[in-house]
């Protein structure tokens, strides 16, 4: 069985369980708001490190592109330095974007994919160069592939653009959008810078509608800060002119301001996209200050909280552990301090008062266990006040009928002296002497049941009594006298009052001696004046006691345990112990050098006195002894 444990321990482990559900609550929302603001502020890092580069990047291969597209449309050395310087400062960017999309690794995976992506198409490079150098390659393909390019840039705006807060979010996402329309307006550069064929002007077209439609659709959902800036470049003569220029194309003509109104408008657009992006990057920053206030105030809130609630369930729990725990010291105080001494007094005769238990508690339950505890009280006292006064019945009934047998005995024993005087046949003489003393010794096991029931024999001398005539009558008293062999003792006397008990005494010791010893041996009675007092000792030749027998014995002759009626194989225990408790005698049982038991009764002094030695007093002095007269 494992060990127990307390109440108090109990009780907090059962507080335990919602606290740790709350603190992990708090954890989670705490963290899930610090995550939030935490993404947020990451925003700007990937505007750093990724959008930014990507959109230098970006705006190279736009221009390496349409150079790319003069090169092969004019070939010209002219055309060719410029494509040559072009592709070191597209190669530069590359190295740069490279450079910085390292730093972010630790991004979603989803970023991370699409920064792989562009790494691949940005290795294609070099094999577009070479098919443009050796002529392998046409306007339209070459213009093509590095639309894949930067198809795949402008898939990791939209991939960087995820944010938790929706508003920047769907500003970022127009954004991009807008910048994919600035990416169309360079394809139309790339395809228009001169002649066109006529699957040229099909793909012109095409790209011609989806740039009209992203921007018509933007401009009815951008804020009115971002807004206000994009009309005002639509609204321009020069995106006007652009327009017009655009649709000449398309019928097959080659305006001859064609590159100029479309590289100042590519720039402005350029500008805003820089313009819009570094706005919406600006925004977040705020946000996400706010969230983590936020996240701060609330997860601070739930501190408090969490705080408040521990100290007050562990408040609860101490005062309902503390009302327990005086239950349990109410309950303990009951049983071993209020019961044993209302019956200790009930034993003595006297009147209790029993106190209710009451416990300081404000719990209905506790506080009905406290009231069981009183009714269990009092049903314990009634019970006890109702076997007090079975003992005294019994008491009384042992008294009655002891008082009873003594004056018939009394009687007996006059008129037994009274036809010992008129005898004079030795044998009829012989069996009035045995009758004498089968009465003597009737009359002792009468005063045995006066001295249970708590009364004093009747008994007693008014002058001292030499020790030696009060062993020789405990030994008269036994049935088996003629065994018990009582030794000469010191000239020391017993005070009067004490006679008839300490005679009785003795008797029973004697009696216990030669019942429970062989009927051969004898049983020594001998005498000495000790230190504190005068002891007389009780010595057997028979089989002995155990250790454990011996120290149970002792200790009930030392402190006498209630009569117990089921228990009548001690009843001379019970009364020699009952004696030496009345006069403060001690009585020890110890074993015997012969094998046997040696009791030792120990008289104390001021029982005592010592007298000048005097002849063996006659048999006719023990008899009256004996006889108490």
């Amino acid at each position: 069985m494992g060990r127990s444990r307390t109440i108090r321990m109990k009780i907090v482990g059962l507080l335990l369980v919602p606290l740790i559900s709350m603190v992990v609550l708090w954890g989670v929302m705490a963290s899930v708001t610090a995550t939030e603001s935490l993404s947020l502020r990451a925003y700007k890092t990937l505007w750093t490190n990724l959008r930014h580069p990507a959109y230098r990047l970006t705006s190279e291969l736009q221009r390496e592109r349409l150079l790319s597209a003069r090169l092969l449309r004019a070939g010209g050395s002219a055309e060719r330095s410029a494509a040559n310087a072009q592709r070191a400062r597209t190669d530069q960017a590359v190295e740069n974007f490279r450079g910085t999309s390292a730093l972010s690794r630790n991004a979603s995976p989803s970023v991370v994919a699409q920064v792989d992506s562009v790494l691949v198409q940005l290795a294609k490079l070099e094999v577009i160069r070479g098919e443009i150098d050796t002529r392998v390659s046409g306007r339209l393909h070459s213009v093509e592939t590095y639309n894949e390019i930067v198809d795949s840039l402008f898939g990791l705006h939209r991939r960087v653009a995820f944010i938790d807060d929706i508003p920047i979010y769907e500003q970022s996402r127009i954004v991009i959008d807008l910048g994919y329309a600035k990416e169309l307006l360079t394809r139309e550069q790339a395809i228009a810078s001169g002649p066109t064929t006529l699957g040229e002007r099909r793909m012109f077209t095409q790209i011609v509608g989806n740039r009209r439609f992203l921007i018509d659709q933007a401009l009815g959902e951008l804020d009115p800060a971002l807004r206000d800036i994009q009309v005002a470049l639509i609204s321009s003569p020069q995106y006007q002119r652009m327009r017009v220029m655009e649709d000449q194309i398309i019928a097959g003509a080659t305006p001859s301001s064609w590159d100029d109104t479309t590289e100042g408008l590519a720039k402005s657009f350029q500008d805003f996209q820089m313009k819009a992006s570094t706005m919406l990057t600006e925004r977040a920053e705020p946000v996400a200050d706010s969230v983590l206030l936020r996240a701060l105030g609330l997860g601070g809130t739930g501190l408090v909280l969490v705080i408040v609630s521990i100290v007050i369930s562990l408040r609860a729990g101490t005062r309902l552990s503390k009302e327990l725990v005086s239950l349990r010291l109410a309950a303990l105080e009951v049983a071993e301090e209020r019961l044993p001494e209302v019956v200790a007094k009930l034993r003595s005769g006297e009147k209790v008062e029993v106190p209710e238990v009451r416990v300081a508690t404000t719990t209905a339950e506790i506080d009905d266990v406290g009231q069981a505890f009183s009714t269990v009280q009092h049903t314990a006292v009634e019970a006890a006040v109702g076997q007090a006064q079975l003992r005294d019945g019994v008491g009384h009934v042992f008294r009655n009928l002891a008082r009873r047998s003594q004056t018939l005995l009394h009687r007996q024993r006059i008129q037994l002296e009274g036809m010992q005087h008129k005898a004079t046949d030795p044998d009829a003489l012989d069996d009035l002497f045995r009758l004498d003393h089968l009465t003597t010794r009737m009359r002792r096991h009468a005063e045995g049941l006066i001295i249970l029931s708590g009364a004093t024999p009747g008994r007693g001398w008014s002058k001292p009594v030499p020790l030696h005539d009060v062993a020789r009558g405990a030994a008269a008293e036994v049935e088996d006298y003629p065994r018990v062999a009582v030794e000469t003792m010191p000239p020391y006397a017993l005070a009067g009052p004490l006679v008839g008990d300490v005679i009785h005494l003795i008797a029973e010791l004697i009696e216990n001696a030669t019942v429970y010893s062989p009927s051969h041996t004898p049983v020594m009675v001998r005498g000495e004046a000790a230190a504190r007092g005068f002891a007389i000792e009780v010595e057997d030749r028979g089989l002995g006691l155990a250790a454990e027998e011996l120290a149970d014995l002792n200790e009930r002759l030392a402190s006498p345990p209630e009569f117990d009626l089921a228990d009548s194989d001690r009843l001379g225990l019970f009364v020699v112990a009952r004696l030496a408790a009345r006069h403060d005698i001690r009585v020890t049982l110890r074993g015997s050098p012969y094998g046997g038991t040696t009791a030792i009764v120990l008289i104390p002094a001021e029982h005592v006195t010592q007298q000048q030695s005097e002849a063996a007093e006659p048999a006719a002095r023990i008899m009256k002894v004996v006889r108490g007269e």
